[in-house]
Order: C-alpha cells, then sequence, then structure tokens
C-alpha cells in the first residue's frame, strides 16, 4: 500500500492543522493506521492510532486531548486533526499502514510508510 500525507504547514501556538494520509493500492480498512513524528535530532515518536474500524484509537500522553486520530475507509484516507498547538508539536508527521489487527505504538509493527509532512509551530 501506498501513503500520501498531506497538509502540514507552519502556524502559531494555538491554532489548529489537519493532516491526511491518502492510501492506494491496498485494502485500506484492513491496516491498523499510525501517525508519527520526527522533529531534528530526535528519535521518531509514536503520536497516535486508530484500528480498522475506527472504533479503537490510542494517542501519546503528550498529545492526548489535544489530537484526534479518524478515518474514513470509503475515502481510503486517515486524518488526523491537531488542536492547540506548541512550539513542541514542531516535526515531520508520517502516516503508517500495519496489518496488526489492533492500535500499536509500536513502529516496528508498522509495514508501510507516507513521506512525512511538516508543521512548524512558531511561538
Amino acid at each position: 500500500v501506498q501513503l500520501q500525507a498531506s497538509g502540514g504547514g507552519l502556524v502559531q501556538a494555538g491554532d489548529s492543522l489537519r493532516l491526511s494520509c491518502a492510501a492506494s493500492g491496498g485494502t485500506f480498512s484492513r491496516y491498523t493506521m499510525g501517525w508519527f513524528r520526527q522533529a531534528p535530532g530526535k528519535e521518531r515518536e509514536f503520536v497516535a492510532t486508530i484500528d480498522w474500524s475506527g472504533a479503537n484509537t490510542y494517542y501519546a500522553d503528550s498529545v492526548k486531548g489535544r489530537f484526534a486520530i479518524s478515518r474514513d475507509n470509503a475515502k481510503n484516507t486517515v486524518y488526523l486533526q491537531m488542536n492547540s498547538l506548541k512550539p513542541e508539536d514542531t516535526a515531520v508527521y508520517s502516516c503508517a499502514a500495519s496489518r496488526v489487527p489492533s492500535t500499536t505504538r509500536d513502529y516496528r509493527n508498522y509495514s508501510y510508510w507516507g513521506q512525512g509532512t511538516q508543521v512548524t509551530v512558531s511561538s
């Protein structure tokens, strides 16, 4: 499956952004989806994950209550709504697909990765 992330940009602290990740070339509804991010000089960090049905989600503590992951299986797209953005949210955000049939925060469980979209939050 191929993944294409979009929606990043430069915003001010407190603003919102919605990232999208469009999938093609596979049966999207079979995959658990996740969002990860990587800031310069830092390790890749789990952000959020959603199971195939959309009924189950899981978030990193750093974004819980501010970010929301969702999916539209009819459109083969997963979203990440980011509210109350902070400068520490600045990173390249990547979406990923996993064959594990439940939410997972372990990047090693994800077989397919998108190219990433830059999110920059100014103070």
